[in-house]
C-alpha cells in the first residue's frame, strides 16, 4: 500500500467566551433570591470582599451601638407598662446554658399519616392497621387507588410477608373508602364521584345523580342532556338540578392534603423588577436594591498599594503570600464588576420590554401587549438574543396591576400578514366564549368565523390550539342545561 502525504488549509471561525463571560451568563440567569445567595457565598469564600458599610462606618460609631438583642425588642414598646412581665424576667443562665424557646411550626401531615390518624380512633387490630398503612401506601396524591386488591394481597405476602385473604383485605379497604375525605380510596373517577354522593343528604337531586353516575355516566360526560332526560324520564329542570349537584364535586378529593399554612407562605415570587405609572402616564423601572455595595478589604488594598500583609520569615513563603493576595483580590474585582455589569445588563433589557410594550403597562390590558419577539428587544439594546433569552428566564416584573413572568411579554405575530399578538387574540377568543350560550356553546369552527370577522385571519387549527392553551374545552364539554 502506497502512503501518500499532504497538506491543507482550512479556515474556521470560532467563539470562545472568557471564564468572566461565562460566569456572567450564569449570573444572568439567576433570579432575585438566587443572586442575593451568590452574594453571601462569595462573601464568606473571599476575604478579599467586604460590604461597604462596614468601611463607611467609624470606630466611634461601633462603639456607641452597644444594644442587645434583648434591648432591641423592648425598644419596641411605647412604654415600661406595655411590656409582658416575662420580658422583665430575670434569667440567671450562663451564656453556656441552652435556653428553649418554644417556635410555632406549622404543620402539614402526608395522605398516610392523615388517614391512619383517622383509623387509630377505630377498633381496628394492630394487624389490620398494619394491612391498612400498605393499602393507603398504594393510594396517588388525588386519592385513587393504583393497584387492584389482588396486587397488594400479593404484595403483602412477598415483600410485607403478611398473609391476608381476600376477605380481610376487602374490609380493610371498606374502611379507608369511608375516611375523610369523602371520595379516598376510589379505583376512578366514577367511583369517586359515587362515595361522594353517598355522603350527600339524600333527596331527589342527589339519586337522580347518583343514577346518572352510576348508569348513564359515558353519556353524561359526552354532555347528551336531551337523550339522557328521554332515558330517565325527567325533565330538563330537574336534570340541571342533578348536574348542579356532580359539578359541586371534587374530582381529586386528597389533592389538599400534606400542604401546609406554611407551604402557601413559601410559594411567593420576589420580583426582579418594579414598575410604577404616574398620573401622566409616564413609566419608571426599578430594581430592588438587596444587593450591598461590595468592595475590596482594606488589607489587601494596603498591600496593593506597597503595604506588607505580614512579615514573613523566607522569600518562599513571601512569594505564596503575594500570590494568594493578587489572587484572592482579582477575583473580588472580578466579582464586584459582574455584579455591576449585571445589573445594568437586566436594566437594558427591562426598559426595552418598557418601551416596547408600553401601552400595555399604561392600560393593564392584555389586548393591548404588541408582537414581540427575542430579536425585537435585542435590536433596541445591541445584547445577542442568548443574552436576551437568559437574561429574561425565571424573572418577574411587579405592576400596579399585578406580577407577570418577562416570557408573557414575548409574543410572536400569527402569521406575516398579521399586526396582531396573540394575546390579544386569545384575549377576544376568551370573550366571545364567556358571552356563548352555554346551552349551544360555539364550536371551533363557528369561533373561527367570528375572528375572522373581527379582523383576525387565523385558521381554524389556530384557534383550537388558542383555546386549549387557555384551558377551555370543546363546545361539547361546555354545554349546560
Amino acid at each position: 500500500m502506497k502512503e501518500v502525504l499532504s497538506q491543507s488549509l482550512e479556515q474556521r471561525m470560532q467563539l470562545r467566551l472568557s471564564p468572566l463571560q461565562i460566569r456572567l451568563v450564569r449570573m444572568l440567569e439567576m433570579s432575585e433570591p438566587e443572586i442575593e445567595e451568590e452574594v453571601r457565598r462569595e462573601l464568606d469564600d473571599n476575604p478579599a470582599l467586604e460590604v461597604a458599610d462596614s468601611v463607611a462606618g467609624d470606630d466611634s460609631a461601633e462603639e456607641s451601638f452597644n444594644e442587645t438583642a434583648d434591648d432591641m425588642q423592648l425598644a419596641d414598646y411605647a412604654s415600661e407598662d406595655d411590656i409582658p412581665p416575662y420580658r422583665l424576667g430575670i434569667n440567671n443562665r450562663s451564656a453556656d446554658d441552652s435556653v428553649f424557646e418554644p417556635v410555632a411550626v406549622a404543620g402539614g401531615g402526608s395522605l398516610i399519616d392523615y388517614l391512619m390518624t383517622q383509623l387509630a380512633e377505630t377498633e381496628m387490630s394492630e394487624r389490620q392497621l398494619d394491612i391498612s398503612r400498605y393499602v393507603i401506601g398504594n393510594l396517588d396524591d388525588n386519592g385513587y387507588m393504583t393497584r387492584s386488591l389482588q396486587q397488594i394481597e400479593d404484595d403483602l405476602a412477598f415483600d410485607a410477608g403478611i398473609e391476608v385473604t381476600a376477605e380481610e383485605l376487602k374490609t380493610v379497604y371498606n374502611a379507608i373508602r369511608r375516611l375523610d375525605p369523602a371520595g379516598v380510596g376510589a379505583n376512578d373517577l366514577r367511583d369517586c364521584l359515587l362515595l361522594q354522593l353517598k355522603r350527600l343528604p339524600e333527596n331527589d337531586s342527589t339519586r337522580l345523580a347518583s343514577e346518572i353516575v352510576r348508569d348513564y355516566f359515558d353519556i353524561f360526560s359526552l354532555r347528551h342532556f336531551d337523550r339522557l332526560a328521554s332515558m330517565l324520564g325527567v325533565s330538563r329542570e330537574s336534570l340541571k338540578a342533578a348536574d348542579e349537584v356532580i359539578r359541586s364535586l371534587d374530582p381529586k378529593p386528597a389533592s389538599r392534603i400534606g400542604e401546609s399554612d406554611a407551604d402557601d407562605r413559601t410559594r411567593h415570587i420576589i420580583p426582579d423588577f418594579y414598575v410604577d405609572v404616574d398620573q401622566n402616564d409616564r413609566v419608571t423601572v426599578t430594581m430592588p436594591n438587596n444587593i450591598p455595595d461590595l468592595v475590596i478589604e482594606r488589607s489587601f488594598v494596603a498591600y496593593d498599594n506597597g503595604g506588607e500583609p505580614w512579615n514573613a520569615s523566607s522569600g518562599k513563603r513571601q512569594s505564596e503570600a503575594q500570590s494568594f493576595i493578587t489572587k484572592k483580590r482579582e477575583e473580588a474585582s472580578d466579582f464586584i464588576e459582574l455584579l455591576r455589569m449585571r445589573r445594568s445588563t437586566l436594566m437594558n433589557v427591562m426598559e426595552a420590554i418598557v418601551r416596547w410594550q408600553k401601552d400595555f403597562f399604561v392600560s393593564e390590558d392584555e389586548s393591548r401587549l404588541r408582537p414581540m419577539v427575542l430579536r425585537d428587544i435585542s435590536s433596541f439594546t445591541g445584547l445577542d438574543i442568548s443574552v436576551i433569552s437568559r437574561a429574561t428566564a425565571g424573572k418577574y416584573v411587579a405592576t400596579p396591576g399585578g406580577v407577570y413572568p418577562l416570557k408573557f411579554f414575548f409574543n410572536e405575530r400569527v402569521n406575516d400578514e398579521e399586526d396582531a399578538s396573540s394575546h390579544e387574540i386569545l384575549s377576544s377568543l376568551k370573550g366571545l366564549i364567556s358571552d356563548e350560550d352555554t346551552a349551544s356553546p360555539l364550536s371551533d369552527d363557528a369561533l373561527t368565523t367570528m375572528l375572522n370577522e373581527m379582523g383576525y385571519n387565523i385558521a381554524r387549527r389556530t384557534v383550537a390550539k388558542y383555546r386549549e392553551r387557555l384551558g377551555i374545552p370543546v363546545a361539547r364539554l361546555r354545554k349546560k342545561i
